[in-house]
């Protein structure tokens, strides 16, 4: 029997709440957010709070081979793409729907902004031309590579020299 899938949409990213037998109230909690800054000639001229991404089957199966010891490590996702395409995120994505291209896909800093269970990743990403950027994702290499989360939203029109500051944060609850 399938487990009900209880959704609240509280702002605060994906909460996932499951009926356990045990005394348990759920499984794993992931919370991701993304949030990001539009710059032009210096100066912020959008902010916007995204909310939850999708995290991937691959991305999940990628940490599972991690804590096993296997040739796969957790630490190598630092690498962000964006995208124009407009086909919603699902779990089995392995890739963006319309990559850019140019720019590649460029390496972020990983930290922990105080609390010790969130994965923050932070990078830069700088255009050469007019786009309207539609999709973001989270990569373990610069090319190919698996894709953790992705997400898409509301497009964002950049003009070359223009840059976009993603914020991803992943929090791991404990408990489950």
């Amino acid at each position: 029997m399938r487990p009900k899938i209880l959704r609240l949409p509280l702002g605060l990213g994906r909460i996932l709440l499951t009926p356990d037998k045990g005394s348990a109230i759920s499984n794993v909690i992931f919370n991701t957010r993304l949030q990001l800054e539009v710059i032009r000639k210096g100066e912020i001229i959008d902010q916007r709070d995204l909310g939850s991404g999708l995290v991937t089957t691959a991305g999940v199966n990628y940490m599972a081979a991690d804590m096993a010891g296997g040739a796969s490590d957790i630490s190598a996702f630092t690498w962000h793409a964006t995208g124009i395409g407009t086909v919603a995120a699902a779990i089995a994505d392995t890739a963006l729907g319309t990559t850019t291209g140019a720019p590649a896909r460029v390496s972020g800093t990983s930290t922990q902004p105080g609390t010790v269970n969130i994965f923050r990743q932070v990078a830069t990403v700088a255009y050469t031309s007019t786009l309207a950027i539609t999709e973001w994702g989270l990569f373990s290499a610069v090319t190919t590579g698996t894709l953790w989360d992705r997400k898409t939203f509301t497009a964002i029109n950049v003009v070359s020299g223009d840059s976009i500051s993603f914020t991803y944060d992943l929090t791991i609850a404990a408990g489950g």
